[in-house]
């Protein structure tokens, strides 16, 4: 279980706890045994495998942020800076006034200064500390600093990567510029490419729509993506090319189609080894979908072992490029 979840939900049990509320929406919603006893529990969450876990729970999730205002809600942000800022600002606007703001963060994403923000705003926080986590809350009182929501609730609208027509949001991987391992890869694309085309972990869309331009023999590209905000934004970065098809997907699963090509930049945290073996289900993914002669075109960092699960999976590969940073990999299915 998410140790922040564990304890926000603390706020809630206890002699100095807070009410059950008659009706709750939870941001970033992930299942917690005590929800099950909750009535009119609404839960948004744009992460493919948290949202499956929600749903086999057995509790009511909707796939749009929605309207209307609740008693009380509670925020499980992601972990950039504005990211959290932006969901306070989300909460905020779908709170009732006299509702209660409840929001959990670990301490090593910065627990401790957002609480300290979100008072800023708010004024006194109730805040308790449990599994090196923090959760604090705020009950709307009609005196908030809305020009410091304001702020925040900027941070939630769409961005123009600077130099470009791409758009992104604040929590997307990349939301800041142009990856410069996906610009490797793109720059050593084979324009002769064509036939059925996968991208994996499609994020915002810039391979896809790199590759697009640039090997117009591409008849389609599937574009899997586990964070259905990164989805809405290739969406509107690919604007309508009728070429692409959209899926928000779990790659570790698998894929549902046999492709010609496949591209990918895994996602991953250098150093952490639950994302080394993301990165590595991404491989066994793409090897299943592959068709004899296939081709997987990979960019990694430099010291991520991936050789060795290309190998596993039986594809042949090359190292076409690298720099100090990152690798870039071609492999092939021969068998």
């Amino acid at each position: 279980m998410n140790p922040a979840l564990d304890t926000l939900m603390r706020h809630f049990s206890g002699s100095d706890a807070l009410a059950v509320p008659s009706r709750t929406l939870f941001l970033g919603a992930e299942p917690h045994p005590d929800l099950a006893a909750w009535t009119d529990l609404t839960g948004w969450q744009p992460i493919k495998h948290r949202a499956e876990a929600w749903d086999r729970a057995g509790l009511r999730r909707i796939d749009e942020l929605p309207e209307g205002r609740w008693p009380v809600v509670l925020v499980l942000p992601g972990k950039s800076r504005d990211e959290i800022l932006a969901s306070f600002a989300l909460a905020r606007d779908r709170l009732e006034p006299g509702g209660h703001l409840v929001a959990a963060l670990s301490n090593a994403t910065g627990a401790g200064r957002f609480e300290k923000t979100l008072a800023k705003a708010t004024g006194a926080v109730r805040s308790l500390q449990k599994n090196k986590c923090r959760a604090f809350a705020a009950t709307e009182g009609g005196d908030w600093d809305e020009a410091l929501f304001a702020e925040w609730r900027a941070l939630t609208e769409p961005r123009t990567i600077p130099g470009t027509d791409y758009t992104t949001r604040a929590g997307l991987f990349s939301s800041e510029h142009i990856d410069p391992g996906s610009q490797m890869l793109v720059d050593h694309l084979p324009d002769h490419l064509g036939g059925r085309v996968a991208d994996l972990g499609a994020g915002w869309g810039f391979l896809s729509a790199e590759a697009l331009q640039r090997a117009p023999r591409i008849r389609s590209i599937d574009l899997f993506e586990a964070d259905a905000r990164a989805l809405d934004r290739a969406k509107e970065n690919l604007r309508g090319d009728p070429r692409a098809a959209f899926h928000w997907h779990d790659v570790v699963h698998g894929l549902p189609g046999t492709y010609d090509h496949i591209l990918m930049n895994p996602p991953f945290h250098t150093g952490q080894a639950t994302r080394i073996d993301l990165g590595k289900a991404f491989i066994q993914a793409a090897a299943g979908s592959l068709r004899r002669g296939g081709t997987l075109h990979l960019v990694a960092n430099r010291q991520l072992p991936y050789e060795a699960a290309l190998e596993a999976a039986g594809l042949t590969f090359r190292r076409v490029a690298e720099n100090k940073t990152y690798k870039l990999i071609f492999a092939e299915k021969r068998g």
